[in-house]
């Protein structure tokens, strides 16, 4: 197939979009991708890239469009508002014309934000393909869970627009069961397929882990927090819970990461002179694997919102594939992977208490029964999760719903 791929984040930013990229190329398919420039998550354009000239780059052996667009600078309201809306004004503008000699049987979006498929849905109609979303969030239902929009004007002004994007694709594809009701309420079910998301593939060579941060492991029960900190991670829970488990010290939270709310943990860190929480920043991709093999156990946290509770953050998969048992403060869909996979122990949403409860009852447990929560998560993972798996039924969707729609 000819794909299109429309993604406002792409490499060097660490997003699943890059492996998905690479998967398809290496399956024979003929993918482009149009995206912006890279300034997640520090907010500033990455070395090498301007803002305000498009570049060419190629990437796995893909031709990669970037347009000018504004970068997210601190991730207030107002700088994430006009982040994605200067990417949407941006691709209406500039797509059409760095892509008029192009053809395509299918133009995919990866919808973070789902602002991301206005440029696609004018470049559906212009080329005649299909246009199939990849939903990460609900909206506009995620904005007001993270709390970055609380105006009535604003929240109703998104739902048209969100419903107007729903309505224009020809495929949408979910991360969870969850999703559907909701989107279900925009569009006919029938345009509505449930696709998990994956863990990268192991087809990098890994990386050791600096001295300084393998130090911090031997001789302690570690719980390894990686991925973004935001204002949807909860990042008080930790604080909370860190707080309790100071009456433990041979427990010990190693947090992996960065993002808009990364200071405001550490600053909380400090302020609570929690000398249980170690702040390691972001790490290249290629240490993950050692960092989790270090771990006791792995740790995701979520805020308590309708949007939220339908999520299963893509750190879940990844937590799976590297066989740790599994730790969360999280609801709806993400509490009930856990659960059903075997893989671990959840609380409810926003409960430090709990999640420090469930902590110590891990350390308490035996190392075997530990064990065996790992190995259920990793035949979980490759049961459900597995890459190859994930997208040849994304390949085998699209097919089926390109030729229905012919």
């Amino acid at each position: 197939m000819r794909i299109l791929i429309v993604t406002q984040y792409f490499w060097p930013e660490s997003f699943v979009v890059n492996d998905l990229v690479r998967w398809l190329t290496k399956a024979g398919h003929s993918v482009t991708v149009a995206t912006g420039k890279p300034n997640y998550p520090t907010g500033e354009l990455a070395p090498g890239y301007t803002r305000d000239k498009v570049q060419y780059e190629t990437f796995a052996g893909t031709q990669v469009f970037r347009i000018p667009s504004r970068p997210r600078h601190q991730a207030t309201a107002l700088n994430l508002a006009l982040n994605y809306l200067s990417f949407a004004w941006s691709g209406l503008l500039w797509f059409p014309r760095l892509l008029k000699r192009h053809e395509f049987d299918v133009i995919l979006v990866l919808a973070m934000p789902i602002t991301a498929a206005l440029p696609a849905i004018l470049l559906r109609w212009l080329k005649r393909c299909h246009l199939a979303l990849w939903v990460q969030d609900l909206w506009p239902q995620v904005v007001t869970s993270t709390g970055f929009v609380d105006s009535r004007l604003v929240v109703a002004t998104l739902h048209v627009l969100v419903k107007f994007i729903y309505r224009a694709a020809d495929t949408v594809l979910v991360q969870s069961n969850q999703f559907v009701g909701p989107i279900a309420k925009m569009i006919p079910k029938k345009k509505i397929f449930v696709l998990p998301n994956f863990a990268p593939p192991s087809d990098e060579e890994a990386l050791p882990l600096p001295l300084a941060i393998a130090g911090l492991f031997p001789r302690r029960f570690s719980v390894v927090f990686a991925g973004n900190l935001g204002r949807a991670q909860s990042l008080s829970t930790i604080v909370h819970a860190a707080r309790i488990l100071r009456l433990h010290p041979d427990i010990l939270i190693v947090v992996a990461g960065t993002g808009s709310h990364a200071e405001t943990l550490r600053e909380a860190v400090t302020a609570a002179k929690l000398t249980n929480v170690q702040m390691i920043g972001m790490l290249d991709r290629r240490m993950m694997p050692e960092l989790f093999r270090h771990a006791d156990c792995l740790l995701v946290t979520l805020g308590n919102h309708p949007a939220l509770n339908a999520t299963i953050p893509s750190k879940i998969q990844a937590y799976m594939k590297a066989g740790r048992p599994i730790v969360g403060a999280v609801n709806g869909a993400a509490a009930d992977l856990i659960e059903r996979a075997g893989v671990g122990l959840t609380g409810q949403a926003e409960d430090g208490a709990g999640l420090a409860q469930n902590i110590i009852a891990l350390t308490k447990m035996p190392a075997i029964k530990r064990q065996e929560m790992g190995r259920a998560g990793r035949a979980y993972y490759e049961k459900h999760f597995d890459a190859d798996q994930v997208l040849s039924r994304l390949l085998g969707i699209l097919q089926r719903e390109m030729s229905c729609h012919a």
